[in-house]
Formats: C-alpha cells, structure tokens, sequence
C-alpha cells in the first residue's frame, strides 16, 4: 500500500461538486495536506469506486463457481473500478472475499429464495410457499443485512409470467426478513408481481421491466429503488427466440418488456425513483462490465450525471458505505476527462485504487 497518495486533479464529492487537493494517507481520504511529501502523484477526475448493486460473484451458468473463479469474476470487477458490491444471491460462500483488501467491498445476500422448479436450476433455495418465511429468516441471518426473493417466473402451466408466491405469504416474508434486521429485494419482470412486492413492503426491486404508470407514484412514495440491470434486458430477444416455439405468450410478454424498458427507466427517473447500476454478473453476463451499465443508464435517459449517481454517490450511500468526505476510505477510481462532459472516459480509467492501495 502507497503510504500518501495525492490525487492531483479534480474531484467529483457529488454529481454537481468539485473540489480540489485530496490524499489519501494509511488507507484514508483527506483534504488536508499531509506534512510528508507523496509516495505517489496520480493525475485526473476523482471519483468514488463505482458500486454494482446487482452482482453474483460466486455464481456460473450452472450454480456455484470453484473458489479461482470466484477470484476472477471479482479481480475483473475490480479493474473495471466496481470497489464495492451487493451481492443479489449467490450459491457460493464468498465470505472469504470480505474485507475489501483483495477484493471489492462485499455485501452478501446469501442464496436466492425462489419458489420449487420455477427458476434457474442451481441457483437458488427452492421453497414451497409455507417454507418461504423461514427461507427467508435463514438468508437474513446468513447475508449481511439484504435477502433476495424470485418474485416472478415462468410458469409453465400457465405458458407466461406469474408470481412465484401468493401475495399473503410474500407480506408475510418481507415482514419476516424485517424482523431480523435485513432489507428485502426481489428479481420482477412482469407487471403484476410489481404490485405484490409494494404491497408487500418491499426494499427494492430488481428489473422492473413491468413497471407501469400506476406503479410510479407508489416506488416515489414508498422510497422503492429500481436496479434495471439494462446490460442483462438486453439478451430478452435471445430468450424471446429460445421460448416462442413452446411458450409464444411467455415470448410476446417478454419481447414487450424489452422494447419498452428504455422509456421505462427515464420515465422512472423522471418522476423521482431512485435508479441504480446493477449489472447482473455471474451467469450470462461476464464481469466487469460497470462502465457499460452507467452508459446504458445514460442511454436510457438518464443525464450523465445522475447515470454516475446511480454507481457513484447515492449508491453509496443508500448502502451505508463511505463516499468522498474526510476520513472515508480511499475506494476511487480516477478518469482522464471529466465524465460528466465525456462519459466514454469510464471505460478507460487512469487508476483505479482500493483501501489506498493502487490497483492499476
């Protein structure tokens, strides 16, 4: 670790500040200029590390990954400059990657809870409805304050979209996972499930690609964040193709989801819910892909500043983690041009630097 950094450029402590002479000294950022010279001098735009709200490090294609990996898939989010995680469900134990010397600030959610043959096999904690409350206890007290719920899948009986829980149970659970001190997400694609989940009190919501007018003022009133995960949306016509043969209501619902989740987004965030950059690593997406989530967001509509926001700033804090303030610990990433003026310079960063120590 580089006992003094000097991070010699502006720095971004919100979307719409900048200020300027920052160190990081022991690991810790200041803006008080330390007595002893530099062990390092790094130029450009200071930011903090970026944050993925919806990663699955411990998790491949079939279930959990061997522990090499699991190195791998968060050494590649590591050099893309995602310096703090919130795990959405992993089959894997990754609590040997805690601690955020190696690797990403982890925040774990344990397995995901999905209902009995109705989601990815390997994946999750397959329950029956009267087992989904105490699934849920068990997640809460294995994660670190967060429990993931499937919420909808398909339904093969059915040949589309349904909730994977009755709504009573769904209430039930949420209010379980409160009771043992951890917050609720849940894995929505259609529309009605979006209902469920609000009425059911829940903490956030991932996907959101039903999200419909009526559904709006709710997520505003209630304070819900949407994780759209649009990188991951974006391989819907992969599995509209799959699905049509066998299950053509299930491919229209899912084809329509996809072509409106742009609008979807800006409308949201247009409206005042709170969006944040998740990129759904793990299974079909690879790792490492931040950058392109917070442009997808600013391809939705998002300003760029607010598309940063979503991976930046309010990320952060939402999560309780250290953002740009005196003493926080030095997780930023550093960008050649300003990129609230050119947003492609995330994808090239100058440095990215973990707990103080230089990564890259």
């Amino acid at each position: 670790m580089a006992g003094i950094i000097h991070f010699r450029g502006p720095v971004l402590t919100a979307p719409d500040t900048v200020r300027h002479g920052l160190w990081s000294v022991d690991g810790r950022l200041t803006f008080s200029r330390p007595a002893a010279a530099p062990d390092r001098v790094l130029d450009g735009w200071v930011l903090p590390g970026f944050v993925d709200a919806h990663c699955h490090i411990g998790l491949g294609a079939t279930g959990p990954v061997e522990p090499a990996a699991a190195r791998d898939q968060a050494e590649a989010d590591l050099s893309a400059g995602t310096l703090l995680v919130r795990d959405a469900g992993s089959p894997a134990d990754t609590r040997w990657m805690q601690g955020g010397v190696d690797f990403p600030v982890l925040i774990r959610a344990g397995r995901h809870i999905a209902r009995t043959r109705r989601y990815l096999r390997g994946f999750a904690e397959e329950v029956e409805p009267e087992g989904l409350v105490e699934a849920v206890r068990k997640q809460a007290r294995d994660g670190d304050g967060w429990v993931k719920l499937v919420g909808d899948w398909i339904d093969r009986s059915a040949g589309d979209l349904s909730p994977s829980f009755p709504a009573a149970v769904v209430r039930d659970a949420v209010q379980a996972a409160h009771d043992e001190g951890a917050r609720v997400t849940a894995h929505c694609f259609a529309e009605d499930t979006l209902d469920q989940v609000l009425d059911a009190g829940i903490d956030c919501v991932e996907h959101a690609t039903g999200l419909l007018p009526r559904h709006v003022p709710r997520f505003v009133e209630q304070g819900v964040p949407i994780v759209p995960t649009l990188i991951n949306i974006a391989t819907f016509p992969d599995i509209v193709a799959q699905a049509e043969p066998k299950f053509p209501r299930y491919a229209a619902h899912m084809r329509v989801l996809w072509e409106g989740r742009m609008e979807r987004v800006a409308q949201a965030h247009a409206a005042g819910v709170r969006i944040f950059a998740g990129t759904d690593a793990g299974s079909v997406i690879r790792h490492g892909r931040i950058t392109d989530e917070i442009l997808a967001l600013h391809g939705a509509g998002l300003p760029m500043e607010a598309a940063l926001d979503a991976a930046c700033w309010a990320a952060r804090a939402w999560l309780g983690a250290d953002g740009m303030e005196e003493g926080a610990r030095a997780d930023v990433v550093v960008c050649r041009e300003d990129p609230r003026a050119v947003p492609e310079t995330i994808t090239a960063l100058e440095h990215v630097v973990l707990g103080g120590r230089i990564i890259r």
